[in-house]
C-alpha cells in the first residue's frame, strides 16, 4: 500500500484490526554518511516497511545555543540540543534528492520530517505527504506553511493535550486529510509508560481522522506494536538503525530489520486470528448449531389432544427441534399426535 492509498479510502476505519502502514523512522541514524544512508533504505525494505523516514533540519534553525536536552543523557550524553544537532545536520536538498532516489529503485517510498521552512519547501518535489513532529505541534506559522503544500499531513501528538490538538488541526488549510499519531515523548519510553489507551481517545474524540502511532519503547519481543494493531491504528511508525548496540542519538531504541521481520511474521498471524471483523455464524459451525442449541423436549407422554403445559416441556439438544424461542407458541397449543417422552417436538406435532 502507498500512503496516499490510505488517505484516498475508507481502510482507515479506526474500529479494524489491519494491516498498519509500517514507517521505519530513520531519522538521522545515516549520521552523516550516504553509504549507511542507503544501508538503512536495504534493510528497511529487506524488513517489510512500507516506508522510510528521515529528518531534514539544520541546527541553527532547529534550537537556540542553550537549549538543554530531553533525552536519556546515559545512552546519549550530549547535553544541548543544539550540540547534537550540529552533529547530524550534514543532509540537505542534494542528499535527500539522490536518497530519494535510491528508495525508488529498491520499491520503498521515502519520507522526511522538514522542521523549517527550507527543508519543507524542497521536500515537496519528493514525498506525497508530510510528517510533522510532535515538538512542532504548537508551530502555527509552520502548520499553515506545510499546508500550504496541499498534502495530507501526518501529525505526531507527544506531550500534548486534547485541546492543543484541535487547535493544531485548526491551523491546517484546506480540509487537507490529517493522521494523528498517538507519542510519548520520552527517549526511550518505558512500556508501562507507552499509554496506549489513549489511541481509543483519540478514535473517539477524531472519528475522521486516520489514528496511528508514533513508538519511542525500546523494541524488545515487538508485543508494543502488535498491541497497537490490535487497537486499529492504520500507521506505525518506530525508530529504525542498521544496528541497536551503536551508542548515541537513535540507536538505543530503535528497532533492526530483524525485529521487523518479527513484527510482521507475528502480524500475519494476528491478522488471520482477527479473520472477519462482521460478527455472523460461520461455516465450521454449522455442525455445533445444529447440535450444540436446544430443542423443545417432551417432559413426559403428550396424549393427542392435550393441551401442551409448560410442565409437559423442556429443552434439551440438538437443536433438530422447535427452538426454545418459540415455546410461547407452544404452550397452549393441542397435541397433534403422541408425543413420547424426551422427543424433540417438531412443529407437525401441535396444533
Amino acid at each position: 500500500m502507498k500512503i496516499l492509498d490510505l488517505f484516498d479510502s475508507d481502510l482507515y476505519c479506526n474500529t479494524l484490526v489491519k494491516n498498519p502502514y509500517i514507517i521505519a523512522e530513520a531519522g538521522v541514524n545515516h549520521e552523516g554518511k550516504m553509504n549507511l544512508a542507503y544501508r538503512l533504505i536495504d534493510e528497511a525494505k529487506e524488513g517489510g516497511a512500507d516506508s522510510i523516514k528521515f529528518q531534514s533540519y539544520k541546527a541553527k534553525t532547529i534550537a537556540s545555543k542553550n537549549s538543554p536536552y530531553y533525552w536519556d543523557i546515559s545512552k546519549e550524553p550530549t547535553t544541548s540540543q543544539y550540540n547534537l544537532f550540529t552533529k547530524y545536520d550534514k543532509f540537505w536538498k542534494k542528499e535527500f534528492e539522490e536518497l530519494k532516489i535510491h528508495c525508488d529503485k529498491v520499491e520503498i517510498e521515502f519520507m522526511s520530517t522538514p522542521f523549517d521552512i527550507e527543508s519543507a519547501n524542497f521536500l515537496n518535489d519528493l514525498m506525497d505527504v508530510y510528517k510533522i513532529s510532535s515538538s512542532d505541534i504548537t508551530n502555527k506559522p509552520f502548520i499553515e506553511h506545510i499546508s500550504s503544500f496541499n498534502k495530507p499531513i501526518i501529525l505526531s501528538t507527544g506531550a500534548s493535550n486534547i485541546d492543543e490538538i484541535q487547535e493544531a488541526i485548526s491551523w491546517v488549510r484546506n480540509n487537507i486529510p490529517v493522521s494523528l499519531l498517538h507519542c510519548i515523548l520520552n527517549y526511550p519510553t518505558e512500556d508501562e509508560k507507552a499509554n496506549l489507551g489513549m489511541i481509543k481517545d483519540l478514535q473517539s474524540i477524531f472519528p475522521d481522522k486516520i489514528i496511528g502511532y508514533s513508538d519511542h519503547t525500546l523494541p524488545n519481543d515487538m508485543k508494543i506494536l502488535e498491541i497497537v494493531t490490535l487497537l486499529g491504528v492504520s500507521i506505525i511508525e518506530k525508530h529504525f538503525t542498521h544496528d541497536k548496540k551503536l551508542e548515541g542519538n537513535d540507536h538505543y531504541h530503535a528497532m533492526d530489520k530483524e525485529d521487523l521481520k518479527k513484527f510482521k511474521i507475528n502480524l500475519s498471524y494476528i491478522l488471520s486470528s482477527v479473520g472477519d471483523q462482521k460478527k455472523y455464524s460461520i461455516t465450521s459451525e454449522e455442525l455445533s448449531r445444529k447440535n450444540a442449541r436446544r430443542s423443545l423436549v417432551a417432559n413426559k407422554n403428550i396424549s393427542s389432544g392435550k393441551v401442551i403445559s409448560s410442565d409437559d416441556i423442556t429443552w434439551k439438544r440438538p437443536a433438530s427441534g422447535i427452538s426454545p424461542k418459540f415455546i410461547e407458541k407452544v404452550i397452549g397449543k393441542k397435541a397433534a399426535k403422541l408425543i413420547l417422552e424426551d422427543e424433540s417436538i417438531q412443529w407437525d406435532m401441535i396444533s
